[in-house]
């Protein structure tokens, strides 16, 4: 019983679900919210610019070294396999479907969920629990348009690109290893590589690449957007931008994929 209204005092797991739908409610008015600022001029053309900057230049050198040991180490591990059937030059071929359709979506998204959905959680969180958000609202700043559409529209452009340059690093690391083992030469290695990628392939991963971003996009900004609680909330909208975006990313994942093979 509830000692303040007389009302009795709702189950645990009654209160859970309750809260549980008035997030997911709070999510898609927030998306809804983000649409509807987007299509509305003017964009912060230069806070887009600077969070492209931030998102795209900044994550390259872990993503180059990233995509080319990815791609180093998958061809190392097949080759006993192959070997074993006398199919070694199979392994162009086998290391870019991976690459295009698996490998360079998720491994760039993932590291992009660690490094920029994390601290676009905590750079907004921070923002809010300071009340600069509030004090941008004061002085006719549109807070939403400028901290979050930019942001958004950032990871959403920027992650295909990286993900196109992840895949075309990862090649090269698997050619580098190919080619000390087997002689191949590079024109040979990416012939064979590439004879059995569609366009198909091509589609599915740049659309998995813009899903994954806006994802990572949303998230993070969700998350510091509704932060409270000082500093420990601060800590917490960066810790849940990551695991959420983690967690739909390989869910959008199994979804895509499932689509996809549906077409093949």
């Amino acid at each position: 019983m509830d000692s303040s209204s007389g009302q009795p005092e709702k189950p645990v797991v009654s209160r859970g679900l309750d809260n549980f739908f008035l997030d997911i409610y709070s999510i898609f008015q927030f998306i809804k919210r983000f649409f509807r600022e987007a299509l509305r001029p003017p964009l912060e053309v230069k806070e887009f610019i600077r969070q492209c900057y931030m998102v795209g230049y900044k994550s390259l050198a872990l993503i180059t070294m990233t995509g080319f040991i990815t791609g180093l180490v998958f061809t190392k591990q097949s080759r006993p396999s192959l070997s074993e059937f006398g199919a070694t030059s199979w392994l162009p071929s086998l290391i870019a479907i991976a690459v295009v359709r698996a490998l360079a979506p998720l491994v760039t998204s993932l590291i992009c969920a660690g490094k920029v959905g994390s601290s676009i959680g905590a750079e907004l969180a921070s923002m809010k629990v300071t009340e600069q958000i509030d004090a941008m609202e004061v002085s006719a700043i549109n807070p939403f348009k400028y901290l979050v559409v930019t942001r958004v529209l950032a990871t959403t452009v920027c992650i295909p690109i990286l993900v196109c340059y992840t895949g075309l690093v990862a090649m090269l690391g698997s050619y580098l290893d190919i080619h000390l083992n087997e002689h191949t030469s590079f024109v040979t290695f990416f012939q064979n590589a590439f004879k059995n990628i569609t366009f198909l392939d091509f589609g599915t991963t740049v659309f998995k690449a813009i899903a994954y971003g806006f994802t990572i996009g949303i998230v993070g900004c969700f998350q510091g957007w509704r932060a409270s609680q000082g500093t420990q909330g601060v800590g917490k909208a960066a810790n849940v931008s990551v695991v959420v975006s983690m967690f739909l990313i390989f869910l959008e994942e199994v979804v895509i994929v499932q689509v996809a093979n549906a077409f093949r």
